[in-house]
């Protein structure tokens, strides 16, 4: 792939693992665009990144089909294509069942999976011009279910379910599908602060080299299901 005549669009690209792939992304010559409920945060974030030439700030919830849709027209007004779009977009809550909240678990679907669906639905008419990429973000979550994790499970395993059927639905259009599972990320995700003692995990910027190995690859081959994880776990 020649990075420079390349657009990105990343959901949730104003923090943590999102904003890892884009300021990869940005470094390699591409044109990125990064959306966020608060346009404020995103635009911020966009300046530090490299500013409006290169990346485009969206305000989108993916929660809404229609903010998606006026999210991708934007980027194709701007720039007249779209190769690559990760559904990165995600919120997480953790309680026993008997004690989650409906307004908690509706939101965890809401966006987690729900928001996944919006995102490919108004972008998958650019990919089907540019047999593009479509990735998600999922997680380790998808696959390994846990105590007080009931929602979030669900959201995710529901993720790679999604795209690994999309995958099946859009490779005879020439679009790549694939989803990309971590582990321990060192982000803010659940109102964490990142700190010297993460330093074991996993980084958003190795995820962003991820992503950039993925589109490095030849157009034959398509891996359709990643799983990543820090190589030792929290060693205290």
């Amino acid at each position: 792939m020649d990075f420079k005549n390349k657009v990105a669009y990343i959901t949730g690209g104003s923090k943590g693992i999102g904003f890892g792939v884009a300021k990869k992304l940005v470094e390699a010559g591409m044109r990125v665009a990064i959306s966020g409920r608060t346009l404020k945060t995103v635009e911020k974030a966009a300046q530090y990144l490299g500013g409006e030439d290169r990346v485009l700030a969206l305000e989108s919830d993916v929660v809404q089909l229609g903010d998606e849709k006026k999210a991708v027209q934007a980027i194709l007004d701007r720039w007249g294509q779209l190769d690559v779009v990760l559904a990165n977009a995600g919120v997480g809550h953790f309680a026993p069942i008997d004690e989650m909240s409906d307004e908690h678990w509706h939101q965890m679907i809401d966006t987690n999976l729900n928001g996944v669906f919006h995102t490919l639905k108004a972008s998958v008419g650019a990919l089907k011009k540019s047999k593009g990429y479509y990735m998600t973000l999922a997680s380790l979550a998808g696959t390994n279910f846990f105590a007080a994790g009931a929602g979030y499970n669900a959201t995710k395993f529901g993720v790679v379910g999604f795209t690994q059927a999309a995958m099946l639905d859009l490779r005879k259009h020439g679009i790549k599908v694939s989803t990309i599972m971590p582990g321990s990320v060192a982000t803010h995700f659940n109102g964490h602060s990142p700190d010297e003692k993460d330093a074991w995990k996993i980084q958003p910027e190795d995820i962003g080299d991820l992503v950039l190995d993925l589109l490095k690859m030849h157009p034959r081959t398509l891996p359709s299901k990643i799983e990543v994880r820090p190589t030792r776990p929290d060693l205290k």
